[in-house]
């Protein structure tokens, strides 16, 4: 028998990850090594499977992570069937029914991370032994997609990633169980380099406010990489704890520092206030160096420009995706998140609604549930229709690469959601980097 003929045979015996009986026999090597290997969690003949999400529902990151929850529950109402199938009807290529996954039920539990590690990772145990999940997702952190994603590789559950932009998650701490679609901060500074030349030029001084976990660690050194490529000086660099509130005492040195930017690393309400109090103290209107001060917000995200209001117009930054974008993909999960909810969909929705399809997807790639399997539909998995343009699911990485967005806040917006204006589309060839120069090993697709 050739592999060909066996890996057919497989696919004929063996159905949602469990033997069945068929009028072909197979040789005791050949099922151990297949599908029908146990695995955590399996769903057997149950008529659902239960996914887990587990976002921030407390703490600096809430807002994000009300409005995952929100895209996570349309995801799984269009994978059993209901409502207008949003983006399953964009998806190329697809493999999704709209029938469940395998024909089993979708359901799922809910989590809260608390925007804290351990918090988020005790959260994620319990949903996999408590609770039987074969898959969880979410996070607006990450500090918390590490340490989740490390979790998952330990237990042999898939992870997928929701709101995660340090270069970690898929660099030095990537895991064979985790995949991202986020984009990250490498991809960032390489989006907003040629912008900054262009606007602010390649002499300037710049100071930077780092949120202190993963994330702004790799955010301030990519950005730094970004602009002092460009000639700029880095003045200082200051890390700042995640939800400190009152940023105060962090902006009134910049202001007799001789910097002529500030480049925020901080993200959800810690860069609403950050940046509001950089406002109150007059950055915006100083004249530093015979230049304009300028303000740089690297990772941005509609729900943050809301909660800045005024605060945002003119200042550029980059974001994974946008609700205004004119792709057949964007305006269908804008449409239907639109006529769930009554609001556009931010940038955290999407990217956590875009991984529980891609997962799914993968099941029904596979034709099972066992997570080897799945993990190997995803990897190098090339497909389009979900809002960024042709995307890879790289292999070596679990890193997405796709479009990226280099937004400027809407210096005169048509109505309350229209906050950000998109200056430039960065293509996927742009922001692509060897895998290599971040480390780390992905592991074993067994545990």
């Amino acid at each position: 028998m050739t592999i060909f003929d066996r890996n057919v045979n497989r696919r004929r015996l063996l159905q949602g990850g469990v033997a069945v009986t068929a009028g072909l026999a197979a040789p005791n090597f050949f099922v151990k090594g297949a599908w029908a290997e146990e695995f955590r969690n399996n769903p057997g003949n149950a008529k659902s499977i239960k996914l887990g999400f587990n976002v921030p529902q407390t703490g600096a990151y809430a807002d994000e992570g009300a409005d995952e929850l929100r895209a996570y529950k349309l995801a799984v109402k269009h994978l059993n069937g209901e409502g207008d199938g949003g983006m399953m009807n964009t998806l190329k290529p697809s493999s999704l029914k709209g029938n469940g996954v395998l024909g089993k039920k979708v359901e799922y539990v809910t989590g809260d991370t608390q925007t804290k590690s351990d918090a988020a990772r005790a959260s994620a145990k319990r949903m996999i032994e408590k609770d039987g999940v074969i898959m969880f997702s979410g996070g607006s952190s990450s500090g918390v997609a590490v340490a989740v994603q490390s979790l998952a590789q330990e237990m042999g559950v898939i992870f997928m990633a929701g709101l995660t932009h340090s270069n970690d998650t898929t660099g030095k701490d990537k895991k064979r169980y985790g995949f991202r679609h986020f984009f990250n901060a490498y991809m960032s500074g390489a989006a907003l380099g040629p912008v900054l030349k262009e606007e602010m030029g390649t002499d300037r001084r710049a100071y930077h406010l780092t949120a202190d976990y993963t994330w702004g660690w790799t955010q301030e050194e990519s950005i730094k990489n970004t602009t002092e490529g460009l000639g700029w000086q880095t003045v200082n660099a200051v890390r700042t704890p995640l939800g400190a509130g009152d940023f105060s005492q962090y902006i009134t040195p910049v202001l007799n520092s001789g910097a002529d930017v500030l480049i925020l690393n901080h993200y959800g309400k810690d860069m609403v206030n950050s940046l509001t109090q950089a406002v109150q103290f007059g950055l915006r209107d100083k004249m530093v160096n015979g230049k304009k001060f300028e303000i740089i917000v690297p990772l941005y995200s509609r729900l943050m420009a809301q909660g800045a209001g005024e605060n945002v117009k003119g200042i550029l930054g980059t974001t994974n995706w946008h609700w205004s974008l004119k792709d057949e993909g964007s305006q269908a999960f804008v449409k239907s998140f639109g006529q769930e909810y009554g609001f556009p969909p931010s940038q955290a929705a999407h990217t956590c609604y875009v991984q529980a399809l891609l997962y799914a997807n993968a099941c029904e790639q596979a034709g099972t549930f066992y997570p080897p399997e799945v993990i190997k539909a995803l990897e190098g998995f090339e497909f389009d229709g979900m809002g960024n343009g042709p995307t890879l699911y790289r292999a070596e990485d679990h890193q997405c690469f796709k479009k990226v967005l280099v937004v400027r806040g809407n210096e005169n917006p048509t109505n309350q959601f229209d906050l950000l204006e998109v200056v430039k589309e960065v293509p996927r060839e742009a922001v692509t980097y060897d895998w290599k120069i971040f480390g780390g090993e992905l592991g074993p697709y067994k545990v």
